[in-house]
């Protein structure tokens, strides 16, 4: 295999790892929905069903969607960002946690 090779597919391993979860099965193009509630609660639904978690599901959704967000990065639009800011604090209603004060732009 060349090296060309394993450095095309390295870079898509943020996107495999979404896909292809080993610890949450998640519904397909869960962060591509409109609403932050339906983000939410589809994040807890995978992670409440989760047997292959290792921690609490109320930690694996929130990972999921931070690690989500975080690669991203800078090819996150403004209003898609927006929109799973909020999904994070929908999930942390959900989970009955308290909701984050602090905002960032």
């Amino acid at each position: 295999m060349s090296v060309l090779c394993l450095v095309a597919g390295s870079k898509r391993w943020s996107r495999d790892v979404t896909e292809h979860s080993n610890a949450l099965d998640l519904e397909k193009n869960v962060f591509t929905k409109d609403s932050p509630r339906d983000i939410a609660e589809s994040l807890k639904r995978s992670a409440e069903h989760s047997s292959r978690r290792k921690s609490d599901p109320y930690r694996s959704a929130m990972s999921m969607l931070t690690f989500y967000m975080n690669r991203a990065g800078k090819n996150l639009p403004k209003e898609r960002k927006q929109k799973l800011e909020k999904a994070k604090d929908e999930l942390r209603g959900l989970f009955g946690k308290q909701t984050s004060r602090r905002r960032r732009g």
